[in-house]
């Protein structure tokens, strides 16, 4: 794949975590959209949950990952995820959260996430950049 047709997959998975933020929209409940791109080529996009009680609110990546993985998919290459305070606001690329940052290293160390990089532009790094010396069981 070309520098440009990898760029080109990027920015539409982007859009799709937009045009679902945009779509789901809802004060106090869902602020951030992500999706996230399979090996197959699928794109799974979904809204976080937020709670009253924050400590049950679900991220967004954490539900794109899921219908991904609930739909037989085995390998994840890349994900990204958006952030708007109003239904008006144009959504922007965010960093993943540090529990979705181990969540997203548990399904593939070799997961590219994209992320801000100055207004309009974007980067991708490894998930194990974001994660040194992750947490393992051994």
């Amino acid at each position: 794949m070309s520098i440009k047709e990898d760029r080109e997959k990027d920015v539409e998975l982007i859009e799709a975590a937009k045009q679902m933020l945009k779509s789901r929209f809802r004060e106090g409940k869902h602020h951030v959209g992500a999706a996230v791109r399979t090996k197959s080529g699928n794109i799974y996009a979904a809204v976080n949950l937020d709670a009253y009680i924050g400590r049950v609110a679900v991220c967004a990546e954490a539900i794109a990952m899921g219908k991904a993985v609930s739909e037989g998919e085995e390998e994840l290459l890349a994900i990204a995820a958006v952030y708007a305070d109003s239904p008006e606001a144009d959504p922007h690329l965010v960093s993943p959260c540090g529990m979705c940052r181990e969540l997203i290293s548990d399904y593939g160390e070799q997961i590219q996430v994209i992320m801000p990089d100055g207004p309009g532009l974007f980067r991708k790094k490894g998930i194990m950049e974001l994660l040194p010396e992750k947490y393992t069981r051994e």
